[in-house]
Formats: structure tokens, C-alpha cells, sequence
């Protein structure tokens, strides 16, 4: 896996990551990622102030390396796809 979200990760970084984890993130309503403020946050801290435990970060940190895991092996196997296409062309 090219990249991997880390608890320590500053909410700019992890949105760089990824833009679609906005949805992700915002979906546990942390609607405030692109606020001034939480752009001097950790995703930890962001998601200490909506009220989560460590264990939530825990597990949205693997929730959202398994969605960056699995849009890497989509990519992939479009990619594969298309090359297989346009070589029947």
C-alpha cells in the first residue's frame, strides 16, 4: 500500500492522502475537517473533540487504510483491464 493513515496525521495530511476520506469522515460526523482549526489537528485530537474513544480511532484509522487498500487494488485491476482492452483493439 502506497500511503497509510496514521492517528498522528494532521486532518490536511490525511485529507492529501485522499480526498474521498472527507466523505468517510464526515459520514461520523466530523463535518468540521475543513475548518481553520482542525487543520492544526490530529485526526486523534479532531476526533477526541466529536466525542470518540481511542478505541473509535483505532478503528477508523483501519477502516480508512482498508478503503485506501481497496481502492489501490480497484485501480489496479482497472488499470489491467484496460490495457487488456486496448490490446484487443
Amino acid at each position: 500500500m502506497a500511503a497509510e493513515i496514521r492517528k498522528d496525521m494532521l486532518i490536511p495530511e490525511v485529507l492529501a492522502v485522499n480526498p474521498y476520506i472527507s466523505n468517510i469522515l464526515m459520514g461520523q460526523g466530523m463535518h468540521c475537517i475543513s475548518c481553520f482549526a482542525a487543520s492544526g489537528e490530529t485526526l486523534e485530537e479532531a476526533m477526541y473533540v466529536h466525542g470518540f474513544n481511542s478505541e473509535d480511532v483505532d478503528v477508523l484509522v483501519a477502516d480508512l487504510n482498508d478503503f485506501l487498500k481497496q481502492q489501490e487494488e480497484f485501480e489496479k485491476e482497472s488499470d489491467e483491464e484496460a490495457r487488456k482492452a486496448a490490446g484487443a483493439v
